[in-house]
């Protein structure tokens, strides 16, 4: 199964995100946005920056 973005709104009434993979993981969450829209557009922005990155590993900070 594909994975998936779920937009939900928070306690403090604001609205995020979470990528679940396909087994049901989340593997990524957003901040928080002040607009169902805001968050919509979040999802597609890590969906457009996913599709071409790459893996680099950088050192502790």
């Amino acid at each position: 199964m594909a994975g998936k973005f779920e937009v939900y709104e928070d306690s403090a009434g604001k609205y995020r995100f979470r990528l679940k993979a396909g087994n049901g993981e989340v593997v990524a969450t957003g901040q928080g946005y002040a607009s169902l829209s805001g968050a919509k557009d979040g999802c597609e922005a890590v969906q457009r920056a996913a599709a071409g990155a790459t893996i680099v590993q950088v050192d502790k900070e």
